[in-house]
Order: C-alpha cells, then structure tokens, then sequence
C-alpha cells in the first residue's frame, strides 16, 4: 500500500490499534485511521485516495469484530461532523455517527416516533446499512433516504426503495459512504414516546447483558422473516433458542462465552482474542447444525485479518 496518503484537514493516523474502539476491545491496528472533519473533508480525501488502497468504514464498533491482525487499508471512523439531528417538517435527519440512542431521544423530544432506535447501540451509519430492528419496527418502515460519498468523491442521494432493505442487510453501491440519512417518523405525543423508551429500556436490561462486553446479537434468527425485515411470528426461530437447544449457552473459549443472561450474546469475559471470540462463534454454528441442521449466520461483521503464526518464523 502507498505510505503517501492524501493529507486532509482531519486526523490521519498510522498503524492505530482498534481494539480500543470496539466494544468487544479485541483487534490489531488499522494500517491508517482516518478521522474526516466534515463532508467536504471526506469527499476530497477519497477523491485523491489512490484506487487501489483499501477502505473500510467503521462506526463506535458495537457490532463489530476487529481480528488479531489488523486491517490493511484506510479505516474511516467518522465522529462530531457527522454527528448533527435536525428535525425537518415531519422529518428527522440524522448523520451517520449519530448514535441510534440520541435520534430516538430528539426525535421524541419533537413528538416524532422513532422509538425503536432507542435500545439500538450503534450509530445511524450503521443502522442503515443492517436495516436495524426492535420491537417490530424497522429502519425500512420510515427511512426516506441517505446522503452517500461514493469512493471517487462523488455525492449522491438514494431513495430508500434503491436499498434493497431486507432482514438485516441492506444494498449500498460499492465503496459508498453513508454521511446522512432522512427518516419520515410518525407524529405522536411526546410524553408518551418518553414512556415508551423507559419500558423498552426496563425490558432490555432485564433481558440482556448490557453491563458485559458484547457486541449485541452474534447471529440472526435464522427464519421467518420478510423481504422488508418484518418478523413472520407464524414461522419465526430466535437465534438464542437454537443456542441454547445445542447445549451452548454458557460455552466458553479462552476469554470468549456465551453469555448466561442471553445465550446470543457472545462475551468477551476477559482477555479475550478476537479469534476466541470467532473461533467460539464457529464452535456454536457447527454445534446448532449438528444439532437442528439449522446454519446460523453471523450479525456481528468480523473484519481484518487474523494475527500471524509466528510458530512459522
């Protein structure tokens, strides 16, 4: 890769450890982490990255697995330019790095209900991209649009019919970058918004390990879902049901468990590797399928490479 780099008006750092912006705390360093001022900012450097240099855009790393190894390339991790809620008519708009969290909030605040975001971690950025759900409501049921910068510098706006939205995935064009997205949310009164985020965030934590360092659900559920992400409960499977039906609630691999509280949550309980995390995920896979002839896929992204084998030297 070119050590010659575009030299922006944000931050530009070589060989940065990861591990301390994910959730999870696993993983080597990006060969460079990029930290865009602002849109403009963003737009020139991809513009002037030499094509060939890798580009991997990461969020506050809630969802994510970084390998032992490292990323090579350019990791853009996008922060307070990119941050901003407006409330436009009976629209909300919301940048990328926002926090799912902080738009429901605002949101309610303008009695606009977008209350499902609300016990979401993550950022709006990457709640686009998994077509993020709860309690039944989906990004697909309210986003109107996203603001991208696409890997020549080029800007463009994209309908939310374009997306392909679907059970946590979602279509974006290749090296796209989403800085903004546009939500048409429900008009409702505020205080009874506000009473409905308290009561999801009372059911969450008695169902989930919030306090343990997780990266929210590991693997989807494995059937039973529209095109649009919309649960079939004449059909539906839950993904910690399969866990727990294999005997691998409670599994562990070094530092790596599945949670006790909610057998889908994969747990660093210390000192963890990013390869006991996905070496333990793979153990649970083959188990279930072992055990169901179900394949579960992964939600969390395990992205990098793993660390080298030094045995080899």
């Amino acid at each position: 890769m070119p050590t010659q780099l575009p030299a922006p008006r944000g931050t530009l750092t070589e060989n940065r450890p990861l591990a301390d912006l994910t959730w999870m705390r696993v993983g080597g360093p990006a060969d460079w982490l990029f930290q865009p001022a602002d849109a403009d900012d963003l737009a020139a450097f991809l513009a002037a990255l030499a094509p060939e240099v890798p580009v991997f855009v990461m969020g506050v790393g809630s969802n994510l697995i970084v390998r032992d190894g490292g990323i090579r390339g350019v990791v853009i991790r996008m922060g307070r330019g990119f941050n901003g809620i407006e409330i436009d008519g009976d629209q909300v708009i919301a940048g990328a790095a926002a926090l799912d969290a902080h738009v429901a909030r605002k949101a309610a605040e303008a009695g606009r209900d977008l209350t499902f975001l609300r016990t979401i971690p993550g950022t709006i950025g990457g709640a686009v991209r998994m077509n993020a759900g709860c309690y039944g409501s989906y990004v697909a049921d309210v986003l109107v649009s996203v603001d991208v910068i696409h890997r020549d510098g080029r800007r463009e706006t994209i309908p939310a019919r374009d997306l392909d939205l679907r059970y946590r995935q979602s279509t974006l064009p290749d090296g796209a970058v989403i800085i903004s997205a546009r939500f048409a949310a429900p008009q409702c009164d505020p205080a009874d918004l506000a009473a409905r985020m308290a009561a999801q965030l009372t059911k969450r934590d008695e169902t989930q390990p919030t306090k343990d360092r997780t990266a929210g659900s590991t693997f989807r559920n494995p059937a039973g879902f529209s095109s649009t992400g919309r649960a079939d409960d004449t059909h539906e499977l839950k993904a910690w049901k399969v866990i727990e039906d294999a005997g691998m609630r409670g599994a562990r691999k070094g530092g790596a468990v599945m949670n006790e509280k909610h057998a889908n949550f994969l747990t660093n309980a210390g000192g963890a590797t990013a390869a006991d995390l996905e070496g333990l995920g793979e153990e649970v896979r083959k188990k279930v399928y072992d055990s169901s002839g179900i394949t579960l896929e992964w939600e969390i992204m395990r992205v990098g490479e793993p660390a080298p084998d030094l045995s080899k030297d």
